[in-house]
């Protein structure tokens, strides 16, 4: 409808100009009236009757009137497509169109895949706006079943090649990681340059996203789109089980120097920059080296707008039944494309989160470990290597892991999560400057 709509006042405006340079090339045209005493011009030729040169300058205004009317006729149809017809109030601009965003669904042999296409097409407010794509690979046919089953509310690509990857024998163990790997190029591949998306939202088949999982990507685009210190978008909060978060805050976002994954947006021009280079195996421990990274951050959310329901992958459960069954769930939508989000920018968000984090007082592990902090917080606890990092994240519950240095959900390295009630910021000491890749 809107492609059709801009064709008509394409042409409106072509028929505007068209008519505008013929009425120019007529009025210049037309022979100029005789002037008085101008010689050769005050009669006809001899045998002819003389000309009505006072007619002709009487009918000039009858002539511009008639032209300026049909000016205004088309400049009224022009007008009148420009507006909402459908608006029996009165006239309403169209709103500028809003972004494409396709959701990319990495699907493999898991017929529970129906679980997580059920709830993106429920909550899915617009099929023109966020089409869904399901890039099916491994070639299992109860799964492809499931998915040919929506029909034209899903588009089902299968990625071809199926073959085995030859690897190291060390590897053999982790030919699900390489094919998974292949799998993500191919499918990027295939929104980015065959579908020419700008944009895209990657979940994968056992994921289930939060009532305002759509709004929460809309709202970030155009963040994401014009901070170059930005590389993705994700749902999802690492250490975002149930007490460690604030339920009252669902609609707080932080900047994370940590590749989330679990359901982010991706531009094509990040693509384009990282698809040469893509590796052979486990890309998302890849995404997350400083050669890839470039110092740039993900934004992720308080509360997870993702949450995983497959225990059994190629990870063999690492994680899942320790803290990804735990993981809260939003389920209040909040109106993100309503809010203001500048505070998210880079400078402003770099220098609050210090002045937050660094005038908060300083709290022992005993303390915070007992409940025994008094005030209503926030509270900085404080490490200062590798071995005191995890020993503090393990005991207090939290993730302990390090990708290059980078704790997850670290920015600046700090953590912030929720203990007992509190907020809590394990940081290192003031005056941080960059990450130690060592510690990993």
């Amino acid at each position: 409808m809107l492609r059709k709509r801009g064709s008509l006042i394409l042409c409106g405006t072509f028929l505007f100009i068209t008519w505008n340079a013929i009425l120019v090339l007529l009025l210049w045209g037309r022979p100029p009236p005789s002037q008085p005493g101008e010689p050769g011009r005050e009669h006809s030729e001899v045998g002819e009757k003389p000309t009505n040169d006072m007619g002709d300058v009487l009918r000039i205004p009858d002539t511009f009137e008639a032209e300026l009317e049909m000016q205004k006729k088309i400049l009224l149809q022009i007008k009148n497509l420009l507006l909402d017809p459908s608006n029996r109030n009165g006239p309403k601009v169209v709103a500028p169109r809003q972004p494409v965003i396709p959701i990319l669904v990495i699907a493999c042999n898991r017929v529970t895949v129906r679980r997580c296409l059920d709830k993106l097409l429920e909550l899915r407010p617009s099929a023109e706006l966020f089409p869904i794509i399901v890039s099916q690979d491994c070639g299992h046919a109860e799964t492809a079943e499931v998915i040919r089953s929506y029909g034209t509310q899903v588009t089902h690509l299968k990625q071809p090649d199926l073959s085995d990857i030859a690897v190291q024998p060390a590897h053999k163990k982790f030919q699900g990681y390489y094919k998974i790997s292949r799998h993500y190029r191919w499918a990027l591949n295939q929104v980015f340059k065959t579908l020419s998306h700008s944009s895209v939202v990657i979940v994968e088949d056992d994921l289930e996203v939060a009532p305002d999982f759509f709004e929460y990507f809309q709202a970030l685009l155009p963040l994401l789109k014009s901070d170059p210190n930005l590389w993705c978008v994700s749902a999802w909060n690492d250490n975002g089980r149930d007490g460690y978060v604030d339920p009252g805050k669902a609609n707080l976002l932080y900047r994370t120097d940590f590749f989330p994954g679990l359901g982010w947006m991706l531009l094509s021009e990040v693509w384009e920059e990282l698809e040469p280079k893509w590796p052979a195996s486990f890309w998302d421990d890849w995404m997350r080296q400083p050669e890839q990274r470039r110092n740039r951050a993900c934004i992720r959310p308080e509360i997870s707008r993702t949450l995983t329901f497959g225990r059994k992958g190629v990870s063999l459960g690492q994680f899942y039944d320790k803290y990804l069954r735990y993981i809260k769930l939003n389920t209040e939508f909040v109106p993100f494309t309503k809010l203001d989000l500048s505070y998210l920018k880079e400078e402003t968000y770099r220098e609050d989160f210090k002045k937050d984090v660094y005038s908060a007082p300083v709290v022992t592990y005993e303390d915070v470990k007992q409940g025994q902090l008094k005030g209503p917080g926030p509270f900085r606890l404080q490490y200062s290597s590798k071995d005191s990092f995890k020993m503090l994240a393990k005991n207090l519950g939290v993730m302990d892991d390090l990708k290059s240095g980078v704790p997850r959900t670290g920015y600046r390295g700090v953590v912030s999560f929720i203990s007992r009630g509190k907020r809590i910021y394990l940081a290192p000491p003031p005056g941080w400057t960059q990450y130690d890749t060592t510690w990993s």
